[in-house]
């Protein structure tokens, strides 16, 4: 009996040395690991049920560069009662394995970001036990990334910085914890969502995939040629065909690339498919400066189409969701009626010039005025008018112009500069879209000619297209209206809205990209945000 009992004495002494000895060797793998890259901390267990305050502070600390997060963070914590988010039955979930695939991705959304602790990051997800972060960890680490991404992809830069770069479009805003919620119910939102970014992103985004791919295939060289240049027309011969020929089957305007250096009739169609969807004067002449287009580089190409990414990201859906909206798209000079949906119009446009530039900005049309007055802005009279009137006595006459109680203004008619209609949405700039007796200014390319003002090659056939509704305009009532001899005003019932946007590549219902030039340098002004190095670090 006394040998049992001596037994079992030892046999707990030697237990409790054994179990005092892995806790002391456990506290100091904790004290070793207690680093910015925390394996496995003071306030870890494998299988962890909650994340508190104490959590999210001590994570916070040890990953500075995130602290800017952390309000964030703490809030789709709190929305979820401090319950993981990212794991289920110990393994991270399928969110956040689709997560995790979009942050190593993120070239493909357009972006040039450096995520912060991506080492870290990747430790989550590897294979080696041994270096795996520990579960709270990586779970505080994913929402913190998930705050980034949705930050970064669904809302883009900051408002100022959006202003800064000329853009004045209401800017939306998004609610992580709401996002959260709606990830958690479908996942594949993701993917696609289309209540959070407009339809036009995503098709950027394949254009910008297809381009990275000319990029790695390294198949974009220069096309040659030297001074003078001698404009190429149907049936000559060239080397200079043969690479146009070339640069068109890469970019989708032709099906084949039969490498012949003949102006035949396939690049002739190739050259006109071109031309219509970048805006150009649709012939067959290909010009030096459709050349120098063409040799536009093809890393530029792809920071023009994330620019326009990221100028789709600050749209809401909701704006191109209205049942009646006018879309102005100033760096392609075209305007697009939209009507439950359907494009009812498009015309061609000119915009303000350089010194006058057309203010990028939404508004709604609430008026449509026929045979109107033009109130000439006081700035025109005083930098353009009065010297023309001092050297010409009978300039206000032969203009159709008058001063009325201290107000120069030019009566209807069809040489009044703001044609037979226009249409009145009230805002600070005092700019509206209106007719113009100038109809060969649309014959232009870079058609910057207006004091600010959107002149509508289609005035008449928009007019007619937004009063199908009202039953007392019919065609032929607005064609009297529209004489030139009474000013006649029409309040909407219903306004319109109207967006004025500037983006410098769009992709069409085709799938067909077009790039237009940067006519206010918007994009120099954007491109130093998005690319101050190539590479945007996140602090």
């Amino acid at each position: 009996m006394k040998k049992f009992i001596l037994l079992i004495v030892f046999l707990g002494a030697s237990l409790t040395v054994s179990s005092f000895n892995h806790l002391e060797k456990n506290d100091l793998m904790i004290a070793k690991n207690n680093t910015v890259t925390n394996h496995i901390n003071s306030f870890d267990v494998y299988d962890f049920q909650t994340v508190n305050v104490e959590l999210l502070n001590d994570f916070f600390k040890r990953y500075p560069n995130l602290k800017q997060y952390q309000n964030e963070v703490a809030s789709l914590y709190k929305n979820r009662s401090y319950e993981p988010i990212w794991f289920q039955d110990n393994s991270i979930n399928a969110l956040g394995q689709t997560l995790y695939q979009k942050l190593k991705n993120l070239d493909q959304e357009g972006l040039a970001i450096k995520l912060p602790y991506k080492k870290d990051l990747d430790l989550a997800f590897g294979s080696d036990n041994a270096d795996k972060l520990s579960e709270s960890d990586t779970d505080m680490l994913l929402s913190t990334m998930y705050v980034i991404y949705m930050s970064n992809v669904y809302e883009g830069i900051d408002a100022e910085t959006v202003k800064k770069s000329g853009w004045l479009l209401p800017k939306k805003k998004i609610s992580y914890v709401a996002l959260l919620d709606s990830l958690m119910t479908n996942p594949a939102l993701l993917e696609k969502n289309n209540d959070l970014l407009i339809p036009q992103y995503y098709k950027l985004q394949e254009v910008l995939k297809k381009y990275q791919k000319i990029e790695q295939d390294k198949t974009w060289t220069p096309i040659a040629f030297t001074a003078p240049y001698k404009d190429l027309r149907p049936d000559a011969t060239s080397e200079i065909i043969r690479q146009v020929r070339n640069r068109l089957f890469l970019l989708g305007d032709l099906a084949t690339d039969s490498g012949s250096d003949f102006y035949d009739r396939e690049l002739m169609d190739g050259v006109m498919k071109y031309k219509l969807r970048n805006g150009l004067t649709p012939n067959y002449i290909i010009k030096e400066e459709h050349i120098q287009q063409l040799n536009v580089p093809i890393a530029e190409r792809i920071k023009t189409l994330m620019i326009n990414m990221e100028r789709s990201r600050w749209i809401s859906p909701k704006m191109i969701q209205e049942n009646e909206f006018v879309m102005v798209n100033v760096p392609s000079f075209m305007l697009k009626y939209v009507k439950n949906g359907k494009t009812e119009l498009e015309s061609n446009v000119f915009v303000g010039a350089s010194y006058t530039k057309t203010t990028i900005f939404s508004g709604k049309i609430d008026k449509i005025v026929f045979s109107p007055y033009w109130y000439i802005p006081q700035s025109i009279v005083e930098n353009e008018l009065k010297m023309k009137i001092a050297a010409d006595p009978n300039y206000l006459t032969d203009h159709n112009m008058e001063i009325v109680n201290g107000q120069m203004r030019q009566n209807p008619g069809p040489d009044n500069s703001l044609g037979l209609v226009k249409f009145i949405f009230p805002n600070g700039d005092d700019i509206y879209m209106h007719d113009t007796p100038a109809k060969t200014l649309f014959e232009f390319e870079r058609r910057t000619f207006s004091h600010g003002c959107i002149n509508v090659k289609k005035a008449k056939e928009l007019a007619i297209a937004m009063l199908q509704d009202y039953p007392e305009w019919s065609p032929e009532k607005v064609d009297t209206a529209m004489a030139g001899v009474t000013e006649k005003p029409f309040k909407l019932a219903t306004p319109i809205p109207i967006y004025i946007s500037y983006f410098t590549a769009w992709v069409n219902e085709n799938g067909e990209v077009g790039f237009y030039q940067d006519v206010y340098e918007h994009d120099n002004e954007l491109s130093s945000a998005l690319f101050p190095q190539d590479i945007v670090a996140l602090n």
